[in-house]
């Protein structure tokens, strides 16, 4: 029989792609937005900065010696991360992430699905592709894609066990093939790519999951993600074949306006495996970047009574600007 052996919470965001001294680039662009979301509602960027105490409120958190020393913080532990899911070699790894409507688009946008096919690409990108990125985002692209095209096996044959298993409950899209997506190329989005490009230190064959975490109206909710979570587990651990399996959340903590009180609960939940709290997060917590923290709530019920213990390798608030925007990063084991 399958079991699952190591669950992993790893942020992605550009930040960690890009060197400290260019953060600035995107506190520029949070500078022009309009549409911040903050505990519940959206504010201008000044409108924020009232709100969170002035100028005053962040500046020794954006000071270029603090930003150097967060960075440093982050590569430590996304090589820490990297070390562990070596140690513990798995045989297959399951990724759940959100699309950023690099592979869906407007015309198709799933709840919760996933990949049955036998590979993936992880495709680099074109001088030309990276001049028509925003800037801020071209400065981080390669740590989400390769420098050449790198296929990726997939247990697809578990992968079709979980649709079958989960779906007196669950109704997951399908994947055979991923969509054109953005790029056309059909490969896989910058959730996974951070994973593969950046994480890991040698191929393993993967599940990708993928749930609408950004796009109203069929995001999922709290309590839907942590039930999809214990499904999960359960169709692993009924898969006839012994395989030793870990499940990974990519992306998040809050971004793009850091709440460390907010993290600091969640981690705290997970450490006590107290998933009630998990369950009662709202959907208007769960806006703009913060939510992409529902895949750590599917990882979260996947690992619940498992045995494994969660532990925080480190959280590192990355802040950017003046009225503490950034991105919280979060990085963490069930083992």
């Amino acid at each position: 029989m399958a079991e699952i052996v190591m669950g992993v919470g790893s942020s992605h965001g550009p930040m960690l792609s890009t060197p400290p001294d260019k953060w600035g680039m995107r506190a520029d662009v949070d500078r022009r937005n309009d549409q911040l979301w903050y505990r519940g509602r959206t504010y201008s960027f000044q409108q924020l900065l009232a709100e969170r105490g002035g100028p005053e409120a962040f500046a020794a958190q954006i000071e270029p010696e603090v930003r150097r020393e967060r960075y440093a913080r982050c590569m430590d532990a996304i090589a820490a991360m990297g070390a562990a899911v070596e140690d513990v070699a798995p045989d297959v790894l399951v990724i759940v992430t959100d699309d950023q409507r690099e592979m869906f688009g407007r015309d198709l946008q799933p709840s919760l699905g996933i990949y049955i096919g036998d590979q993936v690409e992880h495709q680099p990108m074109s001088d030309e592709e990276v001049a028509h990125l925003p800037p801020s985002i071209a400065v981080a692209h390669k740590g989400f894609t390769p420098p050449e095209p790198v296929s990726w096996s997939c247990a697809s044959d578990l992968a079709r066990h979980i649709v079958d298993a989960v779906r007196d409950r669950f109704d997951l899209a399908i994947s055979e093939e991923l969509p054109a997506g953005t790029h056309g190329n059909h490969a896989v989005p910058h959730g996974y790519g951070f994973i593969f490009q950046t994480v890991l230190r040698r191929r393993i064959p993967v599940i990708p999951i993928f749930l609408n975490s950004f796009y109203p109206p069929n995001q999922p909710s709290a309590a839907r993600c942590v039930a999809f979570g214990a499904a999960l587990r359960e169709a692993i651990e009924g898969f006839p074949e012994g395989r030793r399996v870990a499940v990974l959340a990519s992306g998040g903590l809050t971004h793009f306006v850091i709440e460390e009180d907010f993290d600091d609960a969640f981690l705290k939940a997970l450490e006590n495996e107290d998933l009630d709290y998990v369950r009662s997060i709202p959907d208007e917590r769960l806006q703009s970047g913060t939510s992409e923290m529902r895949n750590w709530f599917v990882v979260a019920g996947a690992l619940l009574g498992s045995g494994l213990r969660f532990e925080v390798i480190d959280y590192v608030p990355c802040y950017r600007s003046e009225a503490g925007t950034g991105s919280a990063m979060g990085f963490a084991t069930w083992r």
